[in-house]
């Protein structure tokens, strides 16, 4: 059996789509591309699909990670590039490694995102995102099906800066552009109960009466393993690709003498 992960994106306005919404996608995508899925078993056998911290629905992505089991073996890139042809434009398959590791869900350990609010004067960001930093706890409230929770929205944040328009990467909102707008990079560890940036964007009011006057646009970047010496967020997908047998150097050798001519020359 073999294990494929994949990296996949919500762009535009699939950003909306639930997560069921795009298991029933990608599965239609399986389907289409004849993809040799392993199932599970009993009385309702399912494709094996294991999927990892999937984003809230209304937020974008450019890293979103899955793994699938296949009963026969193919080419990662190829496999990749024919799911990406049967999903709608938007959900967008951009990476695929053979596994060739373990604990895929175990490095996802921190988030990267892009927080975009419109209407707000950067310099009026900038001062609330200095009271953030500057608090040792940020109690912020959220309703679950139990109820309202009140946890503290501070403590997994590792990073929170506004940024310059030349900064920015994630794709721009179908908005005006001649209003102030305010961008935010937050770094946020993934911690129990989760700091979403909605959490986080609860906190700044909470700390500054920082109200954007319209929903943020938000888009997560990255996620992987954190980097405390760097402060970066690591390519989860990284040690599989490290992992893979490197081409010896006695194969070359061998091939190009297989594919000289024969003959006098």
């Amino acid at each position: 059996m073999q294990r494929i992960r994949l990296r996949y994106t919500k762009r535009g306005r699939l950003r909306f789509t639930s997560h069921r919404d795009f298991q029933r996608a990608f599965e239609r995508a399986l389907r289409r591309a004849e993809v040799p899925m392993a199932y599970s078993a009993g009385f309702t056998p399912h494709p094996k699909v294991s999927y990892a911290n999937a984003a809230p629905t209304g937020t974008g992505s450019e890293a979103e990670y899955l793994e699938i089991a296949l009963t026969d073996a193919r080419d990662p890139e190829k496999l990749r590039i024919l799911l990406d042809e049967s999903l709608p434009t938007g959900l967008d398959i951009v990476d695929a490694v053979e596994a060739r590791t373990s604990g895929l869900a175990d490095r996802l350990t921190a988030s990267v995102w892009e927080l975009r609010l419109d209407g707000v004067d950067p310099a009026d960001a900038a001062r609330a995102v200095e009271a953030f930093k500057a608090a040792d706890l940020v109690e912020v409230q959220r309703r679950t099906k139990n109820g309202v929770r009140t946890f503290d929205a501070r403590a997994a944040v590792v990073d929170l800066d506004v940024l310059d328009g030349s900064e920015t990467h994630g794709p721009q909102a179908d908005r005006p552009t001649d209003q102030p707008c305010a961008i935010l990079r937050l770094v946020v560890r993934h911690v129990t109960p989760a700091v979403r940036p909605d959490d986080v964007l609860s906190g700044l009011r909470a700390v500054a009466d920082l109200a954007p006057p319209v929903p943020a646009a938000v888009t997560r970047l990255a996620q992987g393993l954190f980097d405390e010496e760097t402060g970066t967020v690591t390519d989860p997908l990284a040690p599989d690709r490290e992992a893979a047998p490197a081409l010896s150097t006695a194969e070359p050798a061998a091939a190009a003498k297989a594919s000289a001519p024969v003959g006098p020359a």
